[in-house]
């Protein structure tokens, strides 16, 4: 953004100059008269009467002009101002000004002057001069760039009314650390210190009830009510006033804060409370669990002695059986001897008889074995007879077949003879061979060179298609940075990105070209430059499409703007195109001050962007310069004659004045770009997709050309397989005579073998019979030995199953014998075992008699030699008498004790802990109720301080403001607002005017009434303050811009009327103008800022002079 001191270049000719006041009478106010103001020279003062002489000592006092007669340095407690007010405003290299001081009136001070003249530097100076923030202003956010351009240091400094001595207060500004120096009364002095000072008078430069700059003069609408009643209780309130509602909207928070903890400490209490009846629970709970356990513990002790006495009970009942059983073995074991005899004679017998047995069992399996083996011979001898008949019958079937073979190789030399006899010559098929061979060798030649000519193609068409993927890269590329540019577009103007998309699908329904958002089709050649581009177009331009035909643009806006509702801009390309106009001078001509291109050159554009581009902005015109440029500025204005310029990070504006024809420039700071440093080539990106059209259609060539060599080859191929197909049928015929012959002297040589390979059958019968006749004799030897073998076996068989059944016989005697001696012996091992089971179970029901002895003493804790003491055996008594019931009461007990879990002896302690706890807490909370209440009742006193003398402020104020409405005829309120009586920080001012009989009272808003209305407004508002007012004095810049002419002569009447009363204090009225045939009054005092090269230095200045004229204007 511009700053503020970057002012025009006439300020190095031709300067401002601020106008005393002259008391010269014209119907009845004081007017003033302008005087030219050189660097050193300065303004004049008021003249209330006096001559020259007054006002040259008083220039030999001070270095800077003529001056009105001092209000003096010493407060006079019967003057005019009050305590506060501004009694003189001196300015050093401040802003305009090179050196003007200012003395204002007591009561009405109207600064009237053209715009850019200085009347709002004089307000600039009030504020900064008071320590105030430059950002109050709205003008530049750092001090320093209030010093005059070219200076190093600028001073500011007001003299205030004060009883008994003025309070001179000196600002001075240095322009390279942006620090200011500090002086009260030409003594060195802190921020701190001032702002001390000035809050004493009650000063408020950032209250807009009392300080409104023109840059804030919109603001004061936009305060909410709470803000514009903090204001004017700063303003017009008694000094406690606003201290009160301080202290009550912080008394509210800490009320607050104490509610919130009365409220948590009670719910905390309640739970504690809750949670100790809880406890009171677990405690009895805890005793009851506890008399259960007593019960538990008494059972565990009596149990071991009533196992102790079943145990021994039991033992007693054992050793008598114990001893029966050993008397019943005794007998048992004398009886046993007789049978152990008898089965010794049984066992005897029955080993002789296996004895025979195994002996005929070895004779039987010899015979067997001898019969196997004349078994074994028969067969073979059958195998053989059967071998000799197999052979014979071979070679019968072996003969059969070489008669057959025979008979077959005769009839194939016959055939072979007849189909020889049949084939052709081989000397006529020769001639039919070469000529194929010589075919064959030319399709070769042709196919070869179709083939080199396909490779080459394919090649081209490798490299096509590799240059098409490099090309295709490329696009994307700029397609990728065109998308980036519009995702911009769609975050920035969503309205204008859906309007493009309407047009991509819809360009079929236009005449001529439509042009994308300049900011999609303006390409950088090199980014860093894409500042310049964006600073010079206005952002409305931006993002506009740009059309060759008015008829197209109107279809567009219908489509888009009246029947989608999108907010988009349109402009039409000039008919004539401009995109070629030339620079007036050349590039070359400007380099020497350090311009190195016109803004044209910096980047590419459609034809119809750059030609209305040229023709709208003249950006064939305008240079860019570097650096260098800007450190000769002014030099490269008055020479070039430019009117617009860029250097590295500024914009110039040069204008020429039509009064003075002095040259003006304004310069401001360059934003950095925002959507068009995304740099898209797209003169490039056409050229690409040039070459990718010749490259498709190459492609499409190529391809044709490979197909019609594809088919040529393949043609080629099937007359090549042809040819061949006939070479080999032609090779085949001249080599078949030859094969033929070759085949039938073969058959001929086999046929000779096999009539020599005959066989004599009747020879090989004879041999066969005889031989099957002596295996016949050996065969009737062997049958007579099987037959006498079968007969020994048999008898052999026979013995041995009489023996068997003597044997079975004698063992089932020796069994019974066993089974019966088996059956005693078990009877008395039983015994045994019962006897030694007794003997055991006597043994370990001693051992357990005395261990449940031992263990029942160790639960008992009694000694080796102790007795159950006399106080357990109540207890031993009332419980029951078997392990049975114990283990039931037991398990009884045991199960009422688990139902109380999670219980300790601490549940006790907690609960007594807790209930000390209660009490405490029940203290701590009646004393923070206590301290509420307290609080409470100051507040209700602090509010009725506060609250009857706000409303009684408010009451006084909308009397005012409303009799100032009613004055003009309109309607106007003041009222308290708030929501909430206890909420002191939701209170607030609320105005309500209306200036329409037809309609009804609203709320003062930023955007309900127009700019006007709102002005009058708040001057009304402030002027109903100006009675009540404590603040010494009040600033209000240029609020009557926006009025209407009878508004403003209303608002004007009100002032004059209010300010200049007695006992009011100082006003500062800033206007550029005033309406003619104004009221006006002898307080009143009027300031006029004059500038232009004709106008008059301070020094020369003659009021006497003045005079004289004047009166012989009156005669």
């Amino acid at each position: 953004m511009g700053s503020r001191r970057a002012f025009p270049a006439h300020e190095l000719t031709a300067e401002l100059a601020l106008v005393a006041v002259v008391k010269l009478r014209f119907g009845g106010c004081k007017m003033a008269t302008g005087v030219k103001r050189k660097s050193g020279a300065a303004g004049t003062g008021q003249s209330e009467g006096g001559d020259n002489t007054s006002r040259d000592n008083h220039r030999g006092k001070r270095s800077v002009g003529t001056t009105r007669p001092e209000v003096g340095c010493r407060g006079d407690t019967d003057s005019p101002f009050v305590e506060g007010s501004i009694v003189r405003i001196a300015m050093e290299n401040f802003l305009t000004y090179d050196n003007c001081v200012v003395f204002p009136g007591p009561h009405l001070n109207m600064i009237v002057g053209a715009n850019g003249t200085g009347k709002s530097s004089i307000v600039c100076a009030i504020c900064l001069g008071l320590a105030g923030k430059p950002s109050f202003i709205g003008r530049a956010d750092k001090v320093g760039l209030y010093v005059k351009r070219g200076c190093n240091k600028g001073i500011v400094e007001i003299e205030l009314f004060k009883i008994p001595t003025n309070l001179i207060i000196t600002r001075e500004i240095c322009v390279t650390n942006n620090q200011s120096t500090w002086y009260i009364n030409k003594k060195s002095s802190t921020l701190k210190a001032v702002e001390d000072q000035v809050a004493a008078l009650n000063i408020q430069v950032g209250n807009l009830c009392q300080f409104l700059p023109q840059d804030k003069v919109g603001e004061f609408a936009k305060l909410s009510k709470t803000e514009l009643l903090e204001a004017t209780e700063k303003s017009v309130g008694p000094p406690e006033m606003y201290k009160f509602h301080c202290e009550l909207k912080n008394f509210r928070q800490c009320e607050r804060e104490l509610e919130n903890s009365c409220k948590e400490r009670n719910i905390n209490l309640e739970k504690m409370k809750q949670k100790n009846e809880r406890c009171k629970q677990d405690v009895e709970r805890y005793h009851e669990h506890k008399r259960h356990l007593d019960s538990i513990a008494m059972l565990e002790k009596k149990r071991p002695w009533m196992e102790y006495e079943n145990v021994r009970q039991q033992y007693e009942k054992v050793k008598k059986s114990r001893d029966h059983q050993k008397e019943k073995l005794r007998a048992l074991q004398e009886a046993q001897s007789p049978a152990v005899r008898q089965i010794q004679e049984a066992e005897e017998q029955c080993a002789r008889l296996d004895a025979l047995i195994r002996e005929k069992i070895t004779a039987i399996e010899e015979t067997s074995r001898k019969c196997k083996q004349r078994q074994d011979a028969l067969e073979r001898e059958d195998k053989q007879i059967g071998e000799i008949e197999q052979a014979l019958r071979m070679k019968r079937e072996e003969e059969m077949d070489r008669q057959k073979r025979i008979d077959n190789t005769r009839k194939m030399i016959e055939d072979l003879n007849n189909e020889l006899r049949n084939t052709d010559n081989s000397d006529n098929i020769q001639p039919q061979v070469d000529s194929v061979n010589a075919e064959l060798r030319r399709l070769a030649d042709e196919m070869a060179n179709s083939d080199d000519e396909r490779k080459g193609v394919c090649n081209e068409m490798d490299n096509a298609r590799r240059e098409q993927k490099e090309i295709n890269d490329r696009i994307v590329q700029f397609d990728s940075l065109m998308n980036m540019k519009e995702e911009k577009l769609r975050g920035r103007h969503k309205d204008t990105y859906e309007a493009l998309l309407w047009l991509r699908n819809n360009r079929d329904r236009f005449k001529r070209r439509i042009c994308d958002p300049m900011m999609l089709a303006i390409s950088m050649k090199d980014q860093k430059h894409a500042k310049y581009v964006e600073n010079h177009l206005s952002s409305n331009d931006m993002r506009a499409f740009v059309f060759e035909s008015r008829e197209d643009m109107d279809i567009f806006l219908r489509e888009v703007r009246d029947k989608k509702g999108l907010k988009v801009n349109a402009v039409i390309a000039p008919s004539e195109s401009c995109a070629e106009n030339r620079a007036s001078k050349p590039i070359e001509e400007l380099k020497r001050y350090g311009f190195f291109s016109y803004l044209r050159e910096l980047f590419d554009a459609p034809q119809p962007v750059m030609s209305y581009l040229c023709q709208q902005y003249n950006v064939h015109e305008v240079p860019v310069g570097t650096e260098k440029t800007r450190n000769m500025i002014e030099r490269v204005i008055n020479e070039t004659k430019l009117r617009q310029i860029y250097t590295a990070e500024e914009r110039y504006a040069v204008k020429v004045s039509s009064y003075t024809n002095q040259t003006v420039s304004i310069n401001t700071s360059l934003r950095p770009a925002q959507f068009l440093n995304v740099t898209v080539d797209t003169a490039k990106k056409r050229q690409w997709e040039i070459k990718l059209q010749q490259i498709n259609r190459n492609l499409e060539s190529l391809n044709s050309q490979m197909t019609t060599l594809s088919e040529k080859l393949k043609s080629l191929e099937r007359r090549e397989n042809e040819l061949k197909q006939q070479k080999k049928e032609l090779l085949q015929r001249k080599n078949k005579r030859k094969q033929l012959e070759s085949k039938i002297s073969m058959k001929c040589e086999s046929l000779r073998r096999m009539e020599q390979d005959a066989i004599n059958l009747e020879a090989e019968s004879e041999q066969a019979n005889v031989k099957i006749k002596r295996i016949n004799t050996q065969k009737v030897k062997l049958v007579t030995e099987f037959l006498q073998l079968i007969k020994n076996c048999m008898t052999l068989n026979r013995h041995r199953t009489d023996l068997v059944l003597q044997s079975t016989t004698a063992a089932f005697h020796k069994n019974r014998l066993q089974a019966e001696h088996n059956a005693a012996t078990a009877q008395l091992q039983a015994a045994e075992q019962q006897f030694m089971e007794l003997e055991e179970r006597k043994r370990s029901l001693l051992g357990n008699c005395k261990s449940l002895m031992h263990r029942a003493r160790q639960i008992c804790n009694l000694g080796p030699g102790q007795n159950i003491p006399e106080d357990i055996f109540p207890a031993f008594q009332a419980l029951p008498n078997t392990l049975d019931e114990i283990d039931a009461l037991l398990n009884e007990e045991k199960s009422k004790a688990s139902c109380f879990t999670g219980l300790s002896a601490s549940v006790v302690d907690d609960c007594n802990k807790r209930a000390e706890e209660i009490q405490q807490m029940t203290l701590e909370l009646q004393g923070k109720q206590k301290e509420l209440d307290d609080f409470r009742q100051n507040i209700s006193q602090v509010k009725e301080k506060w609250l009857n003398s706000l409303k009684q402020l408010v009451d006084r104020i909308n009397e005012k403001f409303s009799s100032f409405f009613s004055s003009m005829q309109c309607a106007g309120e003041v009222d308290l607002h708030t929501e909430n009586e206890e909420e002191y920080d939701k209170y607030g001012i609320r105005i309500r005017v209306k200036f329409r009989s037809s309609t009804q009272l609203h709320e003062l808003t930023p955007h309900h009434q127009s700019g006007g209305e709102r002005s009058v407004s708040t001057m009304l508002y402030l002027m109903a303050l100006q009675d009540l007012n404590r603040c010494p004095f009040r600033v209000v810049d240029e609020i009557n811009q926006g009025m209407d002419p009878v508004n403003e002569r209303r608002v004007f009447d009100v002032v004059v009327k209010t300010a200049c009363k007695e006992s009011t204090s100082q006003y500062f009225f800033i206007t550029p103008k005033l309406l003619q045939d104004l009221t006006y009054t002898e307080k009143m005092t009027v300031l006029l800022v004059y500038n232009g090269s004709s106008m008059l230095e301070s020094n020369s200045w003659n009021l006497k002079a003045f005079y004289r004229r004047r009166r012989r204007f009156q005669s």
